[in-house]
């Protein structure tokens, strides 16, 4: 049996995580909520302060940032949004040693959402978990395994699989 042809060696995306960092509580964050609730069709969820920085103006369990995790297919649409703005170009350093990779924009209207002047403009972060079929045994409750090094993703293979899978929008990545 090939390489190629074994379904337990194929990668997927697992989920997409969109976080906005606002940095202060208040209307701001719930306003980023709404551009994230617009983008997605989903419900975001606020991180909170885990401590008090009077420089910065943030005390503990105040709300200061908003993601949303999305899966599926409405997930890679998303992220066919996000790297048209990079032009399909990620450096190495995007990619984690696990085969995860992430980017960020600075300008969340770069994808096709409509300006809305009481809102105003928010970059975020994309943030795209991999896996491939098994992890399940790892992560499971009852007799939980451990998941082999071949059937781990490593950078390597995440930087090719990003490469093949969009390549027909010439995606690269840079050192």
């Amino acid at each position: 049996m090939a390489e190629d042809s074994n379904p337990m060696r194929e990668m997927f995306i697992e989920k997409l995580v969109l976080n906005i960092s606002v940095g202060e509580s208040g209307d701001r964050v719930t306003r980023a909520g709404k551009v994230l609730q617009q983008l997605t069709e989903q419900e975001p969820c606020y991180s909170r302060a885990r401590y008090t920085v009077r420089t910065f103006g943030i005390r503990r369990n105040e709300k200061i940032a908003t993601y949303v995790t999305v899966r599926g297919e409405k997930a890679k649409d998303i992220i066919s949004k996000g790297l048209a703005v990079k032009e399909f170009e990620l450096r190495r350093r995007n990619f984690s040693a696990a085969g995860n990779w992430g980017f960020g924009i600075s300008e969340h209207i770069d994808l096709g959402l409509k300006y809305d002047p009481n809102a105003g403009i928010y970059g975020m972060d994309f943030y795209v978990n991999m896996r491939r079929a098994g992890t399940r045994v790892a992560k499971r409750k009852l007799r939980p395994g451990k998941v082999g090094q071949r059937q781990r993703i490593s950078k390597e293979e995440a930087i090719n699989w990003f490469e093949k899978t969009w390549n027909e929008d010439f995606a690269k990545v840079l050192n």
